[in-house]
């Protein structure tokens, strides 16, 4: 199986897994932003996944904006709408996605003809 077809199954499995979790809470709760951060940050261990969670999300913003500008990669601006909107569940294996795809490509960097 290529790469880029684990990343596309990962993406879903990104998008759908924390929305299933998610949009639960939201019926019960509503979007109380409040509530949220109080129950993300509620004991020691939740709080180690949460602040894990924000500074891959960092990480990843800084890693896609670089290797995007690099690699030329267009609608670098999906990856970021993901993350800020999923998470990093998405956006990385979207990013890795998108990535390959452009690796793929004849003109991308160290692909290509090489002149005879």
């Amino acid at each position: 199986m290529k790469l880029k077809t684990i990343y596309l199954m990962l993406c879903f499995a990104g998008a759908v897994l924390p929305y299933w979790e998610f949009v639960p809470w939201v019926a019960q709760h509503g979007l109380n932003l409040p509530l949220l951060c109080r129950e993300l940050f509620a004991n020691r261990i939740s709080a180690f996944f949460g602040m894990d969670v924000v500074v891959s999300a960092v990480v990843l913003v800084t890693f896609m904006r670089a290797e995007s500008a690099r690699l030329k990669i267009s609608r670098r601006w999906l990856p970021l709408l993901a993350v800020l909107t999923v998470g990093v569940s998405l956006g990385l294996p979207m990013f890795l996605y998108m990535r390959e795809l452009r690796l793929e490509e004849p003109k991308a960097i160290g692909g290509g003809a090489t002149p005879a």
